[in-house]
């Protein structure tokens, strides 16, 4: 007898990859409470306006949107090395931004990178290269 394969339950944050250049990537694993796990399953997670910082050595999500709670803030799970390793490019200027979270398997991971802001210019670059692409103009 197979087993029936998980749903793919992946959000995205879009207006990462718009107000960012994104850079490496890192899937990393979080604290949650039963009620947590329940409601990104049911898709009722926002990571728009959500931020990582980095705290006595520790990844933190904060202002993450789980249902009708409007800030949480969420401890994620990354090795000393790999924490180490985005504190020394937070302190070059780069940011710790969410950009999908994972939720499909048995596992619920977010993927977070470092990015680097983009200038008013380079956003409207970015929606001129979109609207070339299909095909407006």
């Amino acid at each position: 007898m197979k087993k029936a394969k998980a749903p793919d339950l992946t959000t995205v944050n879009r207006r990462a990859h718009f107000d960012y250049v994104l850079s490496d990537e890192l899937s990393v694993g979080m604290v949650l409470t039963g009620p947590e796990v329940r409601l990104i399953r049911d898709h009722h997670v926002q990571l728009q306006g959500s931020f990582v910082t980095i705290r006595n050595d520790e990844l933190w999500l904060n202002n993450l949107t789980l249902g009708a709670d409007t800030a949480r803030n969420i401890k994620l799970l990354a090795t000393k090395k790999q924490i180490a390793a985005f504190a020394k490019a937070k302190v070059a200027g780069s940011t710790i931004v969410p950009v999908k979270l994972l939720g499909g398997s048995r596992h619920i991971k977010l993927v977070i990178a470092l990015g680097k802001g983009k200038k008013k210019y380079d956003k409207r670059e970015t929606i001129k290269q979109r609207d070339l692409d299909r095909g407006r103009f």
